[in-house]
């Protein structure tokens, strides 16, 4: 076990963020919902930077739903057409695809803004924060929604992840921040003492605490 729970992990992964505290261009910390929130907020605090969602969605293949041939964002879309040639997936399967992701998406969207604005991201560095990376499609998927959104520079800040995951350079994030890449890793869970699901209420008070 390394961790006791979310809130000891975002400490711990505050501490290895630190060099991002005053640094031009200014950060903004994004939580991934609903896990990587809890994770976010001491991170946040620890930067005297603002504190916001990243709401995003993988778009997966229809036949292997971890392998990601985009994702879609509060306005936004990505796709990797080049991918989704070769996988010969069709129009009306990624139409299919893209109509329950962005379903799933307006839902969280209705239960976490409650009228709030998302940030804006442009010419900023966005640190993304979630609670660990196992695959990591997610983290991607975010990473990519941020670009889109016109980020400056993109860090990617988790507790825990195994230990040959890495980013994709010019795909993923800039800089992959991660405070233990223990070895028998199979899942995020394992190394935490605590690993209880975050609600969508916690989600929206940690919200409501960062203003």
């Amino acid at each position: 076990m390394i961790f006791e729970d979310r809130l000891d992990a975002g400490r711990r992964l505050a501490a290895a963020c630190a060099q991002y505290r005053g640094r031009w261009p200014r950060a903004i910390v994004l939580g991934i919902p609903r896990g990587g929130v809890p994770v976010a907020v001491p991170v946040a605090q620890a930067l005297n930077a603002p504190l916001d969602v990243i709401l995003v969605r993988k778009l997966g293949f229809p036949r292997n739903e971890e392998v990601a041939m985009g994702a879609i964002g509060e306005g936004v879309r990505v796709l990797d057409d080049g991918l989704i040639r070769i996988m010969g997936v069709t129009d009306d399967e990624l139409e299919r695809v893209e109509d329950r992701e962005q379903r799933e998406l307006e839902r969280r969207v209705r239960s976490y803004r409650e009228g709030r604005h998302p940030l804006e991201l442009g010419g900023t560095t966005a640190v993304i924060v979630d609670d660990g990376l196992a695959t990591g499609s997610t983290a991607r998927a975010a990473c990519a929604v941020v670009r889109a959104k016109g980020a400056a520079s993109v860090v990617l800040a988790v507790p825990v992840a195994p230990p040959d995951w890495e980013p994709q350079p010019g795909v993923d994030a800039d800089t992959f921040v991660c405070v233990a890449r223990p070895h028998g890793f199979f899942a995020i869970g394992q190394w935490y003492h605590d690993f209880t699901q975050t609600t969508d209420a916690e989600v929206r008070a940690a919200l409501d605490a960062a203003g």
